[in-house]
């Protein structure tokens, strides 16, 4: 089989796929014809040969995919308007915890934000299929290690938690759910949590416009604000969830 041949069917497969295809079931394509590192140089020149389209080519969690360029994102939504996701500031910065503390117990989060973390907050999480329990910390309760899954890497279009942005001091902890936010913005990001109408509901929170700059509302707020403030605080505030 010639490479341009082998290049239509990875093409094809991948087009019609509704997930992620790892390299493992790609091979299946060829009959195990073709080893790991040959698709992985194929599935290259295609990433190449799609930089003049309106899709590219991509590689998430859990293998690859073909998606809209982010500059497409303007035009695609007129063919289904929608308002803007909102997403409570508690809802970000408990999942931004996670996915820079992982693993992390209930516990830890709690001593991070400050405050007593809502369970439905989690459950939440846990419904998105975004957080899971993936062990026990061994101690008093054995409570349980919090992690991000492979869908929350997909959901956001990253191969790994490498990519996601560096916090490089204390200072910048407040970017964690500034970070989230501004990749929630891709089009294949599904971060808009909402309280199910059938659900208890949570105690209100400020919520995030991701179609606006969140990075000004990042500022210390004085101190009779501060539980809705939006930064992580390097010191634990104790109190209970607004």
């Amino acid at each position: 089989m010639n490479t341009a041949d082998a290049k239509r069917i990875l093409e094809t497969a991948l087009i019609c796929s509704a997930q992620p295809l790892p390299v493992r079931d790609l091979r299946v394509l060829f009959g195990d014809e073709l080893g790991a590192d040959t698709i992985k140089t194929l599935l290259v020149e295609l990433q190449e040969d799609w930089t003049q389209r309106g899709l590219e080519l991509v590689s998430v969690g859990t293998g690859w995919r073909f998606q809209s360029r982010p500059d497409m994102r303007d035009h695609l939504d007129r063919l289904h308007p929608e308002k803007p996701p909102r997403y409570t500031r508690a809802v970000l910065e408990t999942l931004a915890i996670i996915a820079y503390r992982q693993p992390v117990t209930r516990g830890d989060m709690e001593d991070i934000r400050g405050v007593t973390i809502n369970s439905l907050i989690i459950k939440q999480l846990e419904d998105r299929n975004w957080v899971e329990v993936i062990g026990h910390r061994e101690t008093v309760g054995r409570p349980g290690l919090y992690a991000t899954t492979r869908q929350f890497l997909d959901d956001l279009g990253l191969e790994s938690l490498d990519q996601l942005p560096v916090i490089e001091s204390p200072a910048q902890q407040g970017a964690l759910v500034d970070a989230l936010a501004r990749m929630g913005e891709s089009e294949q990001a599904t971060l808009a949590i909402d309280d199910p109408q059938d659900a208890p509901s949570v105690p209100a929170e400020p919520t995030a416009d991701l179609a606006a700059d969140p990075v000004a509302e990042l500022s210390p707020e004085p101190p009779e604000a501060a539980e809705s403030d939006t930064h992580l605080p390097t010191e634990p505030r104790h109190g209970t969830e607004p």
